[in-house]
């Protein structure tokens, strides 16, 4: 498996993979109003996509929002936002997660990020489990809803003890 930067031709398949696994884990609902902007997530070319590809395809994706290009989660230059970590289906449990998520981390750092954080979703527990072992820690006082039903927990990295 390679991880690599995504290539502009490919942001329509990367917007396919990440809608299909979040509909796949139940993560969205078919109607949701999220989906138009999950598949647009990085197209503007604003935040470095990354991709998983087995020797035929993409299998798994990620995003990193520095700030200010980021939501509300980031506060200031030294903070950075993980989005949009997706595997297809057919590719879970290989290690797909946990390599994009080894390889966000490795670019925050060299972007000289110092605060890498992300909201998840509780019943994302496999990405739970992912972030954890990568070092995150729960940031409940940075939690939100932003609609009524949908809940997002906050984590973050502490990149400058690393």
């Amino acid at each position: 498996m390679l991880i690599r930067d995504a290539h502009p031709d490919e942001f329509s398949e990367i917007g396919e993979i990440r809608v299909s696994a979040y509909l796949a884990g139940g993560f969205l609902s078919p109607d949701s109003g999220y989906l138009p902007r999950l598949r647009e997530l990085g197209s503007d070319g604003l935040s470095p996509v990354l991709v998983a590809a087995d020797e035929s395809a993409i299998v798994g994706t990620v995003m990193l929002q520095a700030w200010p290009n980021g939501g509300d989660l980031l506060r200031g230059p030294a903070d950075a936002e993980i989005r949009a970590l997706a595997v297809r289906p057919e590719a879970r449990g290989k290690g797909v997660g946990r390599a994009l998520v080894s390889a966000v981390i490795g670019r925050a750092v060299s972007l000289g990020v110092r605060h890498l954080l992300l909201r998840t979703q509780p019943e994302m527990k496999t990405a739970h489990f992912i972030y954890e072992a990568a070092g995150f820690t729960r940031l409940p006082d940075r939690d939100t809803s932003p609609e009524p039903g949908v809940d997002l927990l906050a984590y973050e990295l502490d990149l400058a003890v690393r």
